[in-house]
């Protein structure tokens, strides 16, 4: 299995498990996620210190049987909402983030990343008002922004990733 982690601050962003469709010559991928019921569990007491625990049963879990909806990739990844950009935040952040990528990329791959990332940039400006954007756990400053819309008519959201902004791990 791959990992995928943001080149920039290492954030586990992505997995192979993950069907990607390739746009822009490669330079974007668009991934569906899907609306999933999670079981919310309660806190396990896993009788570490029992003087200073309080329960009957030192070895269960709490199950308050809530359940709760979450978009897999977003609970996967642990990834971070963000206040949505406006165009002008977007140019800038974007701008920032080629200019950091491009630095840590082989030089074939800066070149192909440099040709084909304006039309990028300008299909996801085209989306704007649409767009939810999302960042890794690390919350860093320079690294991927990950952006999430609803296709006309989907329950589910699909994603996109600047894939040279990416890195495959084994694991």
């Amino acid at each position: 299995m791959l990992i995928y982690e943001d080149l920039i601050s290492g954030d586990e962003l992505l997995s192979d498990s993950y069907e990607c469709k390739e746009l822009f010559n490669g330079c974007l991928w668009e991934v569906d996620g899907k609306w999933v019921v999670k079981e919310n569990r309660g806190v396990f007491n896993i009788g570490a210190n029992p003087s200073a625990e309080v329960g009957e049963d030192d070895n269960e879990a709490v199950d308050d049987g809530e359940t709760v909806k979450v978009v897999d990739i977003v609970d996967n990844f642990r990834l971070q909402e963000q206040p949505a950009y406006d165009k002008k935040q977007f140019v800038a952040w974007v701008k920032r983030y080629i200019k950091t990528l491009v630095t840590k990329l082989e030089a074939d791959k800066a070149v192909q990343f440099k040709k084909n990332v304006e039309a990028a940039t300008k299909f996801l400006m085209s989306k704007m008002s649409e767009l939810q954007f999302f960042v890794g756990e690390s919350m860093h400053d320079d690294g991927a922004t990950v952006m999430a819309y609803y296709k006309d008519g989907a329950t589910d959201p699909s994603f996109f990733y600047f894939a040279h902004g990416l890195k495959g791990v084994k694991c």
